[in-house]
This record gives structure tokens, sequence and C-alpha cells, in this order.
């Protein structure tokens, strides 16, 4: 059978997405481990499923490089709205996704008959150790020095939905992240693997990050990640509440505002080319 899909990234995190209203997408799990191939595939951070929702205006279902399925990506449900508004599916600038980690507000911004721009209210970030989880006691993990990865490490803990580890480093460009990444990734401290940031601070209101995340390895750009840095850089007092803080990232910069309510995410999103596969 063959199977029609878009390619599209936020930021240079980019997915294979698949229409789910109009075709039944059989195992994602093992179609995202041999499409995501950069040499083999179509090449991605995975594969994103765009599908029916019976409590907002559509469900997304993403799948990293691995087959293991995710909660939610910032980056990808921006690409979402984008997708569903350039393609008529909806109408409105304001609109609802369904995630495996809630419903989520996006407000699209249109250039020329298209989104060019999406803000995605991505709800509280959660602080818990249990329910981000990692296996630490206290009432949360903020600037914590722990033995990571075979080092001690000062590190802050966030769920966006899916587990986070923030370190700040002074320079993040010298990282030797495939090296490091994996074993921050799986380290017994986080029951269900981790994304890890590694952040520099140029600024308060600005942070350069580079990620490694769970099931992809070094990605281009994480939203969630991002979202997690400025709020670990907000609880930590580096950066202001209530006031937008770009993160540069390796494919382009997100603006994070973390409020008392909530953690506000703002960033484009790109159409690359669309095809069909044969499976």
């Amino acid at each position: 059978m063959k199977l029609f899909f878009t390619k599209m990234h936020g930021c240079g995190n980019d997915y294979i997405y698949f229409d789910a209203f109009t075709q039944h997408i059989p195992d994602p799990e093992a179609l995202s481990r041999r499409l995501s191939d950069r040499h083999f595939g179509v090449g991605g951070d995975g594969v994103v499923l765009i599908g029916p929702s019976a409590i907002a205006d559509a469900r997304m279902r993403m799948f990293n490089a691995d087959g293991s399925e995710g909660n939610m990506c910032g980056n990808a449900i921006r690409c979402v709205g984008k997708y569903l508004y350039d393609h008529g599916m909806v109408q409105a600038q304001s609109l609802t996704i369904e995630t495996r980690s809630g419903v989520k507000n996006l407000q699209l911004k249109i250039k020329a008959g298209r989104v060019d721009a999406v803000r995605v209210d991505m709800g509280k970030p959660e602080l818990r150790p249990q329910d981000i989880p990692v296996l630490l006691p206290g009432d949360r993990v903020i600037g914590r020095t722990v033995e990571l990865g075979g080092q001690r490490r000062t590190i802050s803990c966030v769920s966006m939905g899916n587990p986070h580890c923030v370190i700040f480093c002074p320079q993040v460009d010298d990282l030797d992240l495939p090296a490091i990444g994996p074993l921050c990734e799986n380290d017994p401290l986080f029951p269900d693997r981790v994304n890890t940031e590694f952040v520099e601070v140029c600024g308060p209101q600005r942070l350069k990050m580079r990620v490694w995340e769970r099931g992809s390895g070094e990605t281009w750009a994480c939203g969630t990640g991002a979202c997690a840095s400025a709020v670990a850089a907000v609880e930590s007092g580096v950066s202001p509440r209530n006031q937008p803080i770009e993160l540069v990232l390796r494919g382009g910069v997100l603006t994070i505002t973390v409020t008392d309510e909530t953690v506000l995410m703002e960033g484009g999103a790109s159409e690359v080319f669309k095809g069909e596969v044969e499976v």
C-alpha cells in the first residue's frame, strides 16, 4: 500500500507527517524506525500522525526515530497547526490539539494566507520528582548536584508532558554530545529515560541550548526542552518570569515566556516537501 506524507520542521526538528484522517497508518512504531533513517528512509527525527479527536480539533501522535511513542513535542505541534490550517482542515486561527499529555491550545499567526508562526500554551510545568519522574527526594530538583552519567553534575528536572534534565554549562558548542547524551538519557535516575538539555547563559533573556532527545539522539531543536530550560532558568533565578526568553537552538530561535500559570512557546513551522512511500 502507498502512504502519502508531508515533511515538515520546526527550527530544524524535522518529522514525517501523515494525515490519519484520510488514510490508515499501520504499525507507526515500525514505520518511524524505517522512515526516520536519513540514508535508507525519508529522514527525520520521527513520525507524526494527525488524526481525528473527540475532544479537540485534531489529535497528534508522535513517534521517535527508535519507534517509541512520545507524549508531547513542541516543535511538532506547531507543524500540526500549520498543516491543518494550510490544508483547509480548520479555518480558525485558534485551535486545540489532543496529545498524550493533554489538550494544547494554539494561536496561529498568518502571513500571505499561510501559517508563518504558532504560539502554543504548553501548560504548567511539573516540578515534583515523582511526576517527572526522577528518583530523587524532595519537593523539586532545581540546581541539585548529583552523580549523573558517571560525573558529578548540577541538574534541574522539569516535565513539560515528558521528562527533561537541564544542565547549565559554559560552552555548549564544545560538548561531545554523542558521548554524553546516551549516558544521561539512560541513567538509572530516570526510570522512563530523559531528554537532556545543555544550556549556556548568554544573558537573562537569552539562552543557548543543545539537546539530546530520548529515542532520537541530538536534534536541532526541542520545543518542550526549550520550555523546560526556560523554566529551570526562571526557577534558578537566572531569567525573569513573565518576560520573553530567547532560546537559541541549532535550528533556530524559540521565544518562551514562563508565567505563574503556564509556559508559552512561540516559533515558526515550515513545510519542506510532500511524497509517497510504499509500505
